[in-house]
Formats: structure tokens, C-alpha cells, sequence
């Protein structure tokens, strides 16, 4: 007999037929029946009809109890599978084996940090001076020089401020020095002690009237070294305008004291 599935016997001398479950099977209400014949108090003739009856119902009955034996059957099955098992991956290694004597991959060299070119130079670096004036169609040229009076380097660009002034940390008097593009500005590079200068030019405040001009005696001129905000002073006396008449002209700073 197959596990979960019902079988019946021959009928037995008294007529009884009997069912028997399989092995494994869940339906009791199907399975354990004692099916017997002929049914208790029918005649023979009854029985015929029944019996057919009976053959009718004995087949369904066992129809359902083999489905549900085979269903029992392949749940068993599947129980008993263990836990799934994950293939195992496969790693490969390369290994590259240089040859005795390979000489090993040259090492480039490390770059040097470029060091930074000299700062430019603060007015505290520097010292202002008027050198020898030349003139010439009613102005006169002073060179305007400045000297690092400090222990490095120190660059200058471009044009210096001028005007004149009443003294030191007094009033300007006047207009302050244009600036004259004939000269394209350069940096100039002063060591410890050198120097460099701008060309000044200072028209004499005489070609002007007096309504015009209004004529004063001067005596300092400000100067603001290229690019900076502190002041230097130089003593220099003068005739200035005071009124808006423009008499002063500077140049952007070249090399050298302009002597």
C-alpha cells in the first residue's frame, strides 16, 4: 500500500468491505470508514440498486483519499530538502614576480617649491629724498627717490603720489601731481640700499596770473610711495598755486637714484 494513499479489501464472508488508510494520511473523515454490504435491513433485490450506489461512492471515496495522500506526499518531500546550499565563489590572484637583476622604475624627482619674488616695499622700508632739479620751458625736473632702508628686498610699481602740503601731517595746498602716461609702468627691484626714482616735474607757478594762480610760499611736499597709504615727507621749498591750477607732473618709478 502507498504511503498516504487508501486501499479497500474484498468483501468477507459477513459482506463488509473495508477501507484503510495509507500511511501519512491526514483525512480521517475520507479514510477510516467501514464501508460494508449489503447496508444493515435491505432485502437482496434492494441491493442491487444500492449496490451500484455503493460503487459509485466507493470510487469517489477513494479518488479523494489518493489525492490527498499524494498531496501529503509531496509536502513531506519538500520538508525533508536541508537548508539550500550557495555555490562557492572562485577568486584568482596574479602575482607578478620581476626577474632577479630587473632594475626598479626610477623615481621621478620631487619638485621644488618656487620661492616667492621680494614683497613690495612698505613706506617703513623706505626713505624719500628731491635730487638735483633741471629746468627747462618753465618747469623744473627733480627726480624723487626712494631708498630701501630695510635689510631685504623690496619691489616698487607704478607712480607715487605728490602734492604739496602746509608740513608735516598739515592741509594739501593745491592740486596733487598728475600722472604722465608717456612711461608705461615696470617693476623695479630694490636691494637692501639701493634705490630708485620717480621724475618730478614742477611748473613755475609764475606763468600763471595772479587771479588764477594765488601765489604761496611752500615748503613740504607729501608722497605717498607706489601703492601704499602712509605718507612719507621731504622738505622743499617752492612758490605753489593755490588755487586748482595743475603745476605738478610725476612719472611711473624707473631704477637708480636718476642722477
Amino acid at each position: 500500500m502507498v504511503a498516504g494513499v487508501a486501499s479497500w479489501r474484498a468483501p468477507d464472508r459477513r459482506g463488509i468491505v473495508t477501507m484503510v488508510a495509507g500511511a501519512g494520511a491526514t483525512s480521517p473523515g475520507l479514510l477510516t470508514s467501514y464501508l460494508s454490504w449489503p447496508p444493515a435491513g435491505r432485502s437482496s433485490r434492494q441491493g442491487g440498486t444500492a449496490m451500484r450506489s455503493f460503487h459509485r461512492h466507493l470510487r469517489r471515496t477513494i479518488a479523494a483519499a489518493a489525492l490527498g495522500g499524494i498531496a501529503v506526499a509531496s509536502a513531506a518531500c519538500g520538508s525533508t530538502g536541508g537548508q539550500a546550499v550557495q555555490p562557492v565563489g572562485t577568486a584568482t590572484v596574479t602575482t607578478t614576480v620581476s626577474p632577479p637583476g630587473t632594475p626598479a622604475a626610477a623615481v621621478s624627482p620631487t619638485a621644488t617649491p618656487t620661492q616667492p619674488g621680494p614683497l613690495p616695499c612698505p613706506t617703513s622700508a623706505l626713505q624719500a629724498s628731491m635730487g638735483q632739479g633741471n629746468g627747462a620751458a618753465g618747469s623744473t625736473y627733480y627726480p624723487l627717490v626712494f631708498t630701501n632702508t630695510s635689510g631685504a628686498d623690496c619691489t616698487l610699481f607704478g607712480y607715487p603720489g605728490v602734492s604739496f602740503v602746509t608740513g608735516i601731517g598739515g592741509s594739501q595746498i593745491g592740486r596733487a601731481a598728475s600722472r604722465n602716461p608717456a612711461l608705461s609702468s615696470e617693476q623695479v627691484t630694490l636691494a637692501a640700499g639701493g634705490s630708485a626714482h620717480a621724475s618730478l616735474q614742477v611748473v613755475n607757478a609764475a606763468n600763471y596770473s595772479a587771479a588764477s594762480c594765488h601765489q604761496m610760499t611752500v615748503h613740504w611736499l607729501k608722497i605717498y610711495p607706489p601703492n601704499q597709504t602712509a605718507p612719507l615727507y621731504v622738505h622743499y621749498r617752492s612758490t605753489a598755486c593755490a588755487k586748482h591750477v595743475q603745476i605738478l607732473t610725476v612719472n611711473a618709478v624707473r631704477p637708480g637714484s636718476g642722477g
